[in-house]
């Protein structure tokens, strides 16, 4: 991949590189679900790969109504646990649960906020900044659900 931080698009292109990440993080999640044979760990990816398609819809009608408005939840940055610190990111095996899913998920939505930051970076001070930083909030929130769901699971005090 091409270092994506030192450019900044047209609305139409930003939103394309959004569409290409989005369904890049839905091919992924698609893979992993059809590896794995654990029930839970399909689930998790199954609701992961639908949240991806529901980034990227509303990134396709935005490019038709020629503005991303409207998705409230993307307006302020969510706070993380940056548990992908201490999840290792791997391939997902065959025989993964539903921990191992859930720490897949988050690595990928790290990478998604990562790719996001680098763009907004690339735009600082120019109009596009403004939607690199809603889509970089909206992952943001995305990957709060999923630390949420794996401190509920997995780090319970009993």
């Amino acid at each position: 991949m091409s270092d994506d931080s030192q450019v900044c698009y047209t609305y139409e292109a930003a939103l394309e590189k959004a569409v290409e990440m989005e369904d890049g993080g839905f091919r992924n999640y698609l893979d992993a679900m059809r590896k794995v044979k654990d029930r839970q760990a399909q689930k998790i990816l199954k609701d992961a790969a639908l949240d991806e398609l529901d980034h990227k819809h509303a990134l396709e009608k935005a490019m038709l109504e020629g503005t991303i408005e409207g998705r409230h939840a993307m307006d302020q940055p969510v706070k993380t646990m940056n548990l992908d610190y201490v999840l290792h990111q791997e391939e997902l095996p065959p025989n993964a649960d539903a921990r191992q899913a859930l720490a897949y998920a988050i690595h990928l939505e790290k990478n998604a906020i990562d790719f996001y930051k680098k763009m907004q970076s690339g735009c600082e001070g120019a109009p596009m900044a403004s939607i690199f930083e809603k889509l970089l909030n909206d992952e943001t929130r995305h990957l709060q659900q999923l630390e949420d769901l794996y401190e509920k699971i997995f780090m319970t005090e009993n």
